[in-house]
C-alpha cells in the first residue's frame, strides 16, 4: 500500500484518457479498495462483520472506482452482487469479478447502456434471474464533462448528462421496487457539487442535485413500505472519472480540506452503512464523505 495516498499533501498525477474512464489505464497509484486510512498516513484492512450476510445487491457502475469498492465491501460483508457496466469497461469489470471472488462471494456481470429504459428493465430481470431477488439497489454510475460557460454546453451534452445520471435512477428503482420487501434499501450516489454549485460542471451538478431531490421524494414515498432510500454525496475521490473528464488545472486542484483526495473505499463504507442494519432509523438522508467541506444537508 502506498502510504502517500493517505497523507496530507498527496496529489493525484495529472493524466488523461478517453471517457468512460478505465481503472486499468490510470497513471500513478491505483485507487484503494479494501484498506482504510490510519492517523499516521498509512492504512489498515477493512474489517467486515457479516452485516450484509444473505443479501443480494445490484450495483451500477460496478466495474471500477467507487462501484468496485462497493462490490468488494459488500462481498466482504456477505452479500451476493451483480454489477452493471458498459462495453468499454469490460476489462475493469472482469478485474472486479476476480476481486470479489477472492472474497469468497458470488458475482454476476451485466453489460448494458442504462440510458435506455428497456435496458434498465432487462438488467433488473437478469439480476433477479441470477440472484433470486434484489435487497440492495446501489445506483452509483454517472458521467461529467467540464465546460466553463453555459454557452459551451451543447444541447446534446445537457440531454445526455441527464439521460445517463438521473433517468436510470428512476427506471431501475421503478423496476426493482415491486420485488423489494421491508428492510430492503435503495442507495443513490450524488456529489458535493450541488451543495457548492460548481460552475465548470453545470449539467453534472444539476443532475446530481436532481438525484438528491429524487432520493428524498422516493424515501418519503416508500417509508410506509419499510423500504429505506438514502444518498451518498462524495467530494473529490480518486477514480477513473478524474483523468477521463478533468483538465490539467482541475486535476492539480483535486484535493479536500484534509489535504488529499479521498479513496473509493472511503465512500463504499457509507454504502455498507446505509445498506445494513446500523442505519435502520435513517431514510431520506445524505451522507457526505468529502474530506471536510461543510455543506447544508
Amino acid at each position: 500500500m502506498d502510504k502517500s495516498q493517505f497523507e496530507k499533501g498527496h496529489q493525484v498525477p495529472v493524466s488523461h484518457q478517453d471517457a468512460p474512464g478505465k481503472q486499468h489505464e490510470m497513471k500513478g497509484p491505483d485507487p484503494v479498495d479494501g484498506h482504510l486510512p490510519t492517523a499516521d498516513g498509512g492504512s489498515q484492512p477493512y474489517k467486515a462483520a457479516g452485516k450484509l450476510a444473505g443479501k443480494k445487491a445490484l450495483i451500477t457502475g460496478g466495474d471500477s472506482g467507487i462501484g468496485r469498492s462497493i462490490a468488494i465491501l459488500y462481498a466482504m460483508e456477505g452479500a451476493e452482487v451483480t454489477i452493471v457496466y458498459t462495453p468499454d469497461e469490460e476489462k475493469d469489470a472482469k478485474k472486479t469479478e476476480g476481486l470479489v471472488k477472492e472474497k469468497g462471494a458470488k458475482i454476476h456481470l451485466i453489460q448494458a447502456d442504462l440510458r435506455s429504459h428497456k435496458e434498465c428493465k432487462r438488467v433488473v430481470d437478469k439480476a433477479v434471474e441470477e440472484m433470486g431477488r434484489i435487497n440492495i439497489l446501489a445506483l452509483n454510475h454517472g458521467t461529467q464533462t467540464m465546460k466553463d460557460s453555459i454557452s459551451e454546453i451543447s444541447e446534446e451534452q445537457w440531454t445526455d448528462t441527464f439521460a445517463t445520471n438521473i433517468h436510470p435512477f428512476f427506471f431501475l428503482s421503478k423496476y426493482v421496487l415491486p420485488g423489494m420487501s421491508p428492510g430492503d434499501t435503495i442507495i443513490t450516489c450524488a456529489s458535493v457539487n450541488p451543495y457548492i454549485g460548481r460552475p465548470d460542471l453545470l449539467d453534472y451538478t444539476s443532475s446530481k442535485g436532481a438525484i438528491v431531490a429524487f432520493t428524498r421524494a422516493l424515501a418519503n414515498q416508500q417509508i410506509e413500505n419499510g423500504i429505506r432510500v438514502n444518498c451518498v454525496c462524495p467530494g473529490p475521490i480518486w477514480t477513473p472519472l478524474i483523468p477521463a473528464t478533468m483538465n490539467d488545472e482541475a486535476q492539480k486542484q483535486f484535493t479536500s480540506p484534509m489535504g488529499r483526495p479521498g479513496q473509493p473505499v472511503e465512500v463504499a463504507t457509507c454504502f455498507v452503512f446505509l445498506a445494513g442494519p446500523d442505519s435502520s432509523f435513517i431514510s431520506g438522508q445524505s451522507l457526505h464523505p468529502n474530506g471536510g467541506t461543510q455543506v447544508g444537508s
